[in-house]
């Protein structure tokens, strides 16, 4: 077992239990977006009005995200460690000798 999926083992020990998964995963999906915004709420906030960037409050915002990104992995009985390793592979695949501007997307 690795950290992520520690912290998927304990962020599922709040999951709405009166939900089904089919719920859960609308919930969780629903809750990535939103907090996805969040986070790009300050930081166009910090880069287009020239705010100051409140690094603890993006943090939160971001694990907040990883929750939601922690209990729509648990609804489809993927582990974090699972998602993180296909994307990985898909990473590798689009970009064989790494990343490079020049590349097509």
């Amino acid at each position: 077992m690795n950290e992520l999926d520690d912290y998927q083992r304990s962020a599922t020990r709040t999951i709405n239990t009166t939900l089904t998964r089919e719920h859960r995963l609308l919930d969780a999906s629903a809750g990535l977006a939103e907090e996805a915004g969040e986070v790009l709420g300050h930081v166009r906030k910090h880069v287009m009005q020239g705010r100051a960037l409140n690094h603890d409050v993006v943090v939160e915002e971001l694990g907040d995200a990883l929750w939601c990104l922690a209990i729509a992995a648990d609804s489809l009985g993927v582990t974090l460690s699972d998602v993180a390793r296909v994307n990985i592979t898909k990473l590798k695949a689009r970009h064989p000798d790494g990343f490079s501007g020049s590349q097509d997307r």
